[in-house]
């Protein structure tokens, strides 16, 4: 089952998606409950890339109202951000001082090595320990996975190495495999105005809409054909199928829709910008680059002039290459003669080289 409500009152939205899905089924008020949103940087959620608060606030009341007292919200930003700044940027201080519910940090927290498909995978101990997690990320594309919703925003529950390690093994079948390992128990997807263009925000389109779900994967298909894909068409989500995550949402799938009348008049098209850029499609060569330096680049390169004539290199695999011929991006490049230091680069700083 699948509910999706539309409004924007988001707080109230909220609870009356939660009131009217089958969360109840599974949740009981002596549990211990963890909040993850997505809060990937320190950008307001009417920027199209984080969480908002709102969304906490109406998860948090109708809890609250179930009985349930234990409750916190946990995240790592992605890296080179800070989760705490983010929480602050983001409007999540609102919620300790009304709610009393903590804003837990994983950045550094301590992890446990777990291991599946080959791979050991280190998570944090406080989101493992979590009995019953409730996923909250933004419906919104991503400049290499192109969705990111669910199961992707389970990356925020590993340490920063291990996020950069998931790039280097090519981001789609680790995903699935930390899916396995860390049970999503409930999600409540914020469909408000998540950025149809890629990951970091700027691009909001408005849709004013929360889904909720118990399975993860079922979820996450359906959210990838809101945007204009197949669950196939996301390596991640396969992977996790196979893994026995979860299933791909199908017509025979009941969808509950509440308040069709306030569905946004407008749809605004997304100009898919990372899409302009993916590889093999301009003169990007892309080794295991980490999703937010990739990002800085996209946006660079959104806002650039044609002056760039050189091939632009990125990710982790050009550590100790040299190249006089070629751009670098990062600090994963430093050894090129031609290179915008960062880790991650900002944006500004890549956009005034490709402009020089």
């Amino acid at each position: 089952m699948i509910t999706v409500n539309y409004g924007k009152d988001w707080a109230k939205t909220t609870y009356e998606t939660l009131s009217a899905s089958d969360i109840s089924s599974y949740l009981r008020a002596d549990m211990a409950v963890a909040l993850k949103p997505n809060l990937v940087n320190a950008t307001h959620p009417s920027e199209g890339a984080t969480t908002h608060p709102e969304v906490l606030e109406g998860i948090i009341q109708f809890l609250q109202d179930f009985g349930v007292r234990q409750i916190k919200i946990m995240e790592s930003s992605a890296i080179g951000n800070s989760t705490k700044r983010a929480y602050k940027v983001c409007g999540y201080e609102y919620l300790t001082k009304k709610y009393g519910v903590p804003l837990v940090d994983l950045k550094n927290a301590p992890t446990k090595t777990l291991h599946h498909s080959g791979l050991d995978i280190q998570i944090a101990a406080e989101a493992l320990a979590a009995e019953f997690l409730i996923d909250v990320p933004v419906l919104k594309a991503h400049c290499q996975t192109r969705l990111t919703c669910c199961l992707k925003n389970l990356k925020g529950c590993i340490p920063e190495n291990e996020m950069r390690r998931f790039h280097t093994l090519g981001l789609h079948t680790p995903i699935g495999a930390l899916a396995a390992l860390l049970p999503i128990h409930y999600c409540v997807v914020d469909g408000i105005c998540g950025d149809l263009s890629f990951e970091e925000g700027g691009s909001p389109v408005e849709s004013n809409r929360i889904i909720a779900g118990r399975d993860a994967l079922l979820v996450d298909s359906f959210c990838a054909g809101l945007i204009g894909y197949k669950p196939e068409d996301i390596g991640y989500l396969v992977h996790a199928q196979k893994s026995g995550v979860g299933s791909f949402f199908s017509e025979q799938v009941p969808v509950v829709e509440l308040n069709t009348a306030n569905k946004p008049t407008l749809q605004q098209k997304s100009t898919r910008i990372a899409e302009r850029y993916r590889k093999g499609n301009s003169n990007i060569v892309e080794k295991d680059a980490c999703s937010v330096c990739y990002a800085a680049l996209i946006f660079a390169l959104h806002r650039a002039n044609s002056g760039n004539t050189k091939t632009i290199c990125i990710g982790q695999s050009f550590k100790g290459e040299s190249n006089p011929e070629m751009l670098g991006i990062g600090n994963c490049t430093a050894n090129f003669s031609d290179y915008v230091k960062g880790c991650p680069p900002k944006a500004v700083d890549i956009l005034e080289r490709l402009n020089g």
